[in-house]
This record gives C-alpha cells, sequence and structure tokens, in this order.
C-alpha cells in the first residue's frame, strides 16, 4: 500500500496505517523513502538546529588546537658582487703566492650544512627568548630547556627546490628554509635570527680559515728562508776557511801577484786556488770576513724577505659578505598551517546531520517495532521523543 492510497482511504495525513507504518507497509526489502523525508521534515528545526551546534563545536575545536603559523625563505648562491669584500681580502695574499680563490658554491653548500646542524639549532635556540618564553621563567631545568631544543629544533627545515628526478628542469638552484611555530611573528623572528645566526658562522669559518692558510704560509716561508739563510751561511764560511787555506799556499809558494800579471802559467790549484796571489787573496778573504748578512749578495734571499715581510704585514679583518642571495627574505605567515575553519565547519555539520538523521530513523525503527509487538499505533514525532 502506497502513502496515497493510504491517505487516500483514511482521510488524513497520519503515517501509520494500523499497527505499522506506511514506511514499513512496503514487502520487508524496500524502503518508503517518500515517508522517511516527510519524517525528516516534521523534525527540521530539531536538524538544522543540532547540525548549526554540531558546526559550532567544530569551529570551537580549532580555536582549541595548537595553531601552526609556518615563515619561508628562499635562498640561493651568492652572486658575485656580494663577494667582493671577500675577493679584495684575498688580492694581497694571491700577489704573495697564497693561493686561495672565492668559491660561491663551497661558501653556499656550507652554509646549507650549518643550517641543518643540530648543535647549531641547540646553540642558538637555548640562547632565543622564543624557547625561553616558553619555560617557567627562572624555575625550569637544564632536562626542561634540553626537552623544549629539541622539541623547536625539528621544526627548523631546509629543502631543495630541485626536482631531484630532473634537474635538467631547473633554472637555477634554490633552497626553501621553514620555521613552524604557534605565532606568526614569532615564526618569521626566529627563521631569521637563525639564517643571520648561521650566516654569521659561515663567515667567521672562512675568515679562520684564511686566517690559518696565511699563519702556515708564514710559517713556511720562514722556515724556508731559515734553511736558504743557514745554507748561504755554511757556503759563505767554507769559502772563508778556503780563502785562508789558499793563502796559506800562496805564501809558501812565494807568490805574491796575480799569476797571471807577469805573463806566468800556473796549473792552479783546483780546491785551493792562488791565482790571485797572497795580496788578492787577502784582500778577497777581508772583503768575505765583512759580510756579515749573506743576504747583501743574494738577490733571491732578499726577495724571499720581502716577501715573508709583506706576508706578515697582512691582517685579515672581519670581513662583511653574505655566503647565500634571498629570493624571498623569511616571510610573515598570513594563512596559518592545517585545516581551515570553514572546512571543519562543513565536515562537523554534515557529520552532525547525519548522526541526527540515524538517531531519527533509528528511533522510529525501535517505535515500529514496538507497535507490531504491542499492536499500537505510534506517533512517529511524539514516541520517538524528538
Amino acid at each position: 500500500m502506497t502513502v496515497q492510497s493510504a491517505l487516500k482511504n483514511q482521510g488524513e495525513t497520519d503515517f501509520f496505517n494500523g499497527n505499522e507504518s506506511l514506511a514499513l507497509s512496503r514487502p520487508e526489502n524496500e524502503i518508503d523513502l517518500i515517508a522517511l523525508l516527510s519524517l525528516l521534515g516534521q523534525v527540521k528545526k530539531q536538524l538544522i538546529m543540532f547540525t548549526l551546534l554540531c558546526a559550532l563545536i567544530g569551529v570551537a575545536i580549532t580555536f582549541l588546537l595548537p595553531q601552526k603559523w609556518t615563515s619561508e625563505a628562499v635562498v640561493t648562491p651568492a652572486e658575485s658582487f656580494q663577494l667582493e669584500a671577500l675577493r679584495s681580502q684575498l688580492i694581497p695574499l694571491n700577489v704573495l703566492g697564497v693561493e686561495r680563490h672565492v668559491d660561491p658554491q663551497k661558501l653556499f653548500k656550507s652554509f646549507l650544512k650549518k643550517f641543518d646542524s643540530q648543535t647549531l639549532k641547540a646553540s642558538y635556540l637555548s640562547q632565543s627568548p622564543f624557547i625561553l618564553s616558553q619555560l617557567d621563567g627562572a624555575k625550569y631545568t637544564a632536562d626542561d630547556l634540553h626537552r623544549a631544543v629539541v622539541q623547536v629544533s625539528g621544526k627548523i627545515t631546509a629543502a631543495s627546490d630541485v626536482d631531484a628526478k630532473h634537474p635538467e628542469n631547473s633554472p637555477y638552484e634554490s633552497w626553501t628554509l621553514k620555521f613552524t611555530a604557534p605565532d606568526a611573528q614569532d615564526a618569521q623572528q626566529v627563521l631569521t635570527g637563525y639564517i643571520e645566526y648561521v650566516m654569521k658562522q659561515v663567515v667567521a669559518e672562512e675568515v679562520k680559515t684564511i686566517q690559518d692558510d696565511l699563519a702556515l704560509n708564514v710559517r713556511y716561508k720562514q722556515r724556508q728562508l731559515n734553511l736558504e739563510r743557514t745554507r748561504l751561511e755554511n757556503a759563505h764560511n767554507v769559502a772563508i776557511q778556503r780563502l785562508n787555506y789558499s793563502l796559506a799556499v800562496a805564501n809558501a809558494a812565494g807568490i805574491k801577484e796575480p799569476v797571471y800579471s807577469s805573463g806566468q802559467v800556473v796549473n792552479d790549484d783546483p780546491d785551493f786556488s792562488i791565482a790571485l796571489g797572497s795580496h788578492g787573496l787577502a784582500e778577497k778573504l777581508n772583503i768575505e770576513k765583512s759580510i756579515h748578512d749573506v743576504a747583501e749578495l743574494n738577490a733571491d734571499l732578499l726577495n724571499q724577505q720581502h716577501v715573508l715581510e709583506q706576508l706578515e704585514a697582512v691582517k685579515i679583518k672581519e670581513i662583511d659578505f653574505s655566503p647565500f642571495r634571498y629570493q624571498m627574505s623569511p616571510s610573515l605567515p598570513i594563512k596559518k598551517d592545517g585545516i581551515s575553519r570553514l572546512f571543519v565547519a562543513v565536515i562537523a555539520a554534515l557529520f552532525g546531520a547525519c548522526a541526527f538523521c540515524m538517531w531519527t530513523f533509528g528511533k522510529q525503527a525501535v517505535q515500529q517495532q514496538k507497535a507490531r509487538i504491542m499492536g499500537w499505533n505510534p506517533d512517529p514525532v511524539k514516541e520517538s521523543g524528538i
């Protein structure tokens, strides 16, 4: 029996005929959708109110959930003009033979390596006002600080923007640096501060490396110069001793003047030359003894000494340069992470509507089953307690 025939035969708008509802007057394997929709129409006010209540509850829950705001920065290797200060410091070293070149890729990789360092993260965050503000003033312990630092450090991340499968499709190399915090300004400030902290570490390391290279080269040049000076001094002392022996031989031979001046031909001794005669040998000996610095007559040694003095005069000062270039500086988030409140409200409203419908149909089914057993005709709305 259909709803229309039931209404026509009985002349009333009741949903039940005898002890059975119209929704169940069909065969047991069929459902009367019109009857069910009519039932929902009678409780539409309650349905709307419950749906709105669920939506409001969903929105309220979003306010109770932890807020997440992510600040982002995009960096690329440093441009040439950013490294001019560093190159200018290296000019004197390169001129003096200390080969040192600026490699933007090496500096950029060093920055990324340090940015991802857990040690540097812990060092920066342990002194950050962001961490200290989350702790209970001066009552926190070292373990509390360590736990807070570990939790926050995991939110500082760096990811390459280059497609690993198709790197040739990327016109240039870039990395995205991120930090997530409960507050948008905190996220931006912490990311900015940490990037500057890491940049200072990279600059300090590069300056320290240059200073170490300079110190090593100065020590190398000093030892090289000392060895060369010792070699020349030994050669000078040997020359003086040979002249003494040569002078003694010339005096013994009675050769006073150079032998070539008198037309004599003498087979000179290769070890102790007497060709200058005793007078010439004595004058040469006096000249050799008057030389107190072997570098006076050695241009190479003088040049080495000058280079060493210039290297010792070089002072590597603090250098202001950046190992990267911002494609996007740390942003101030304008949209929090996670699901939007509108989406949560819609899902909560749908859930509430479905739950209310299921509860209503279930309540009606229970009443209908009781009607069959007891033999009475229930009112679908009043008896369902809606």
